[in-house]
């Protein structure tokens, strides 16, 4: 018999309630820099076939960040895949090649990205990439309850009694009341926390689908490709087949009419038939390991913050799985909202900070969510070899991972004029404010290394060498408005090994750029001004909100 007792009463700093690769980031991001994490299993918001996922350049810069990055690709999924490319159509494996998606916006995951990022994309089994993620998370002290679920929650306003929130361990019926100073949905409670806030989700689904996932050695089918997907198109089946092993573990993707074709009329005769002309070997006797039905569908919700309440992955946001976009995305939400909880609970911050993350991530997921619905749509000119071109709203991988801009009243506003490119997406990645801070290769303390390993843990000031004002500026600045700072002299204390510093930050010897945690450009200025001190802290007191009115220093209990 389950017990329905509800235990004493415990304190966390946040409660993240879902344990996919968003819930997991956002843990790690916040238990990186001390924030005591409560981490739910809780109930996924949305079915998720087994699946290989994508993890873009910019997320795995993220995942660098955290130390993980190493683990990530030694994952028998990333060794298995680390050779597969492209996306291809045929007839069936053994069959008929029929083209390949050559697209100007598509880069392939074995594009040299040297000048763009210090990372490369990688592909891995979701189920591998949440392991690696947990691992690390309780070597940092996160308060994992996998087997847990958030019943319901109060808010309290903000602070160290922000959120009471009522756990239940699914296992015993065991309930517990935890506090805390906010709540992070990442789609672990099947959309239970939007609908007590009363935030509508605009979502559509673009269809419906079965993934079986099969065992069968068709080395000698695959003749020696290595795809990332094979679309497939035959009289017996119209899907798309995905490698997990190169050898003998497959998903095989049919979509369906679940009105006409439930999923239980998937048996296990009627996947061993679609496998057999999906392989186009007719005596296949593959093993049939799972069966999941799931629908295609993209959405952003209104909002992504309501008080001490913010959502992230799931929670905010779903898009299909063409381009990649989907695991990236929910991890760079949970990077953004993260350094923005640090700085707030530790004091450095005014709690208006937090109203940006909905200004910053919003309107990038969406137009993100789009550009996935506009690939999804572009395959039918790979399966249909249409002569058509591709939709001209399309936009080219590199800019949708790279080069989103922010508009917030933590970043200073674009006063640069009108900046070529596609809406939220610059053309280049030219260190404008709102922008990810562009990939420099630097030797520091003799090691080599790239900007973006600077970043994380404090505001960053980046000069050129003739900095001296600067230095005595970060120096007040910090002191007056206890933020941490960091101050580095490209030139001086670090080497520019391709000396492009200047080119691509727009500055001289003697400007400055401010770059916030998270690896966004706050602000840039060309030359030093006269009253250097004055300056700096205006900018940063924008930033961080503290020029609204004096900030509430509730900082975390050590």
């Amino acid at each position: 018999m389950r017990s329905t007792g509800r235990s004493a009463l415990r304190n966390t700093d946040v409660v993240v309630a879902g344990s996919g690769p968003a819930g997991l980031a956002t843990a790690l991001f916040l238990a990186e820099q001390g924030v005591d994490c409560y981490l739910l299993g809780g109930q996924r918001e949305r079915v998720r076939p087994p699946r290989i996922l994508g993890v873009h350049p910019r997320a795995m810069e993220l995942l660098r960040s955290l130390g993980v990055e190493a683990a990530v690709r030694d994952l028998p999924s990333t060794r298995a895949l680390a050779g597969n490319s492209g996306i291809i159509s045929m007839e069936s494996l053994a069959g008929l090649e029929l083209g390949s998606l050559d697209a100007k916006y598509v880069v392939d995951v074995d594009t040299d990205l040297g000048s763009l990022s210090p990372t490369t994309w990688c592909l891995c089994e979701e189920a591998e990439l949440e392991q690696a993620l947990r691992e690390r998370a309780e070597r940092l002290g996160v308060r994992l309850r996998p087997d847990a679920e958030l019943v319901s929650f109060e808010r309290e306003g903000w602070g160290d009694e922000g959120i009471l929130a009522v756990v239940r361990d699914r296992a015993t019926g065991e309930e517990h009341r935890v506090r805390a100073c906010c709540l992070v949905d990442a789609g672990g409670t099947g959309g239970v926390v939007r609908e007590r806030l009363g935030v509508a989700f605009d979502g559509r689904t673009l269809g419906h689908f079965v993934t079986v996932r099969f065992t069968a050695d068709l080395t000698g089918e695959l003749r020696g490709r290595r795809f990332v997907m094979a679309y497939v198109d035959n009289p017996g089946v119209r899907g798309s087949l995905m490698p997990l092993d190169n050898r003998a573990d497959w998903l095989l993707h049919v979509r369906h009419d679940p009105e006409r074709e439930p999923a239980e009329s998937f048996t296990e005769e009627r996947c061993t038939e679609l496998v057999r002309a999906a392989t186009g070997v007719a005596g296949l006797t593959p093993r049939i390991e799972s069966v999941s039905s799931w629908a295609g569908e993209a959405g952003v919700a209104e909002r992504f913050a309501d008080g001490p309440v913010f959502l992230v992955g799931d929670a905010a946001h779903v898009m299909p799985p063409s381009g990649g976009f989907d695991a990236g995305t929910g991890i760079i939400d949970a990077h953004n909202l993260a350094w923005k909880l640090v700085a707030v609970l530790d004091g450095w911050a005014h709690p208006d900070l937090l109203d940006t993350y909905d200004e910053e991530r919003r309107p990038v997921c969406a137009a993100t969510a789009e550009q996935a619905v506009l690939r999804a749509r572009d395959r039918a000119r790979l399966l249909a070899a249409y002569p058509d071109p591709a939709d001209p709203e399309l936009v080219p991988d590199p800019l949708v991972w790279l080069s989103s801009r922010y508009r917030s009243s933590a970043v200073t506003p674009w006063d640069e004029g009108t900046l070529p490119g596609y809406g939220l997406w610059a053309a280049e990645n030219d260190g404008r404010p709102g922008s990810r801070a562009p990939h420099l290769r630097l030797r520091h303390g003799g090691a080599e290394i790239s900007v973006h390993d600077l970043f994380g843990r404090s505001m960053v000031l980046l000069t050129g060498p003739d900095n001296l004002p600067w230095r005595e500026a970060v120096r007040s600045v910090a002191a007056e408005l206890g933020a941490p700072f960091q101050v580095y002299g490209v030139g001086t204390d670090l080497e520019d090994l391709d000396d492009r510093w200047p080119e691509l930050y727009g500055v001289t010897a003697q400007g400055a750029v401010l770059v916030r945690p998270d690896g966004v450009v706050a602000w840039r200025c060309t030359e030093a001004p006269i009253f250097t001190r004055t300056v700096l802290r205006g900018i940063t007191k924008r930033v961080l909100r503290l020029d609204r009115r004096p900030a509430e220093k509730e900082k975390r209990t050590p």
